[in-house]
C-alpha cells in the first residue's frame, strides 16, 4: 500500500515538473526580453528540475539513492535563485534595459512609424552596445 502511494506521489512530481519544464522552454523562446527570458529559465530549473528530482527520490530503490536526489535538490535550490540574481544584476549593470523600460522612454507610434517587433529588436540590439 505504501509502495503504490510513494509510485503515484513520485509520478506525480515528475508530471507536474515535466510541465514546469514545458512551459518553462516555451517561455524561453517566446518572451520579449532577457530578463524574462532569465525568468522562465529560473522557473523551469529550480521548479522544474526541483519537481522531477523529488519524484526520483520518491522511486529510489535505496535510501543512499534518495539522500544523493535530495542534496543535488538541495544544491539546485541554493544556486539557481542566485545565479539568476547574479545574471540580471549584471545585465542591469551593463545598460541592458528591460522591455517596458525602453517603451516608456519612446514617442508615441505614428502610421510612418515601423512595427513594434521591429523597434524593439532594433532596441535590444542597440541596448547591449552602450
Amino acid at each position: 500500500m505504501i509502495d503504490m502511494l510513494l509510485d503515484i506521489l513520485g509520478w506525480a512530481f515528475i508530471g507536474a515538473g515535466s510541465i514546469f519544464l514545458f512551459i518553462g522552454g516555451l517561455g524561453i523562446i517566446r518572451l520579449p526580453d532577457l530578463y524574462t527570458r532569465m525568468h522562465a529559465a529560473g522557473v523551469t530549473d529550480t521548479m522544474g528540475a526541483g519537481l522531477i528530482l523529488a519524484g526520483l527520490a520518491t522511486q529510489a530503490p535505496n535510501w543512499l539513492v534518495a539522500v544523493k536526489l535530495l542534496a543535488i535538490l538541495i544544491f539546485l535550490y541554493l544556486t539557481s535563485p542566485t545565479s539568476s540574481y547574479a545574471l540580471a544584476n549584471s545585465a542591469l549593470f551593463a545598460g541592458i534595459r528591460p522591455v517596458l523600460a525602453r517603451k516608456r522612454g519612446k514617442k508615441k507610434k505614428t502610421e510612418s512609424a515601423p512595427d513594434d517587433r521591429k523597434s524593439r529588436a532594433e532596441g535590444e540590439n542597440e541596448s547591449w552596445k552602450t
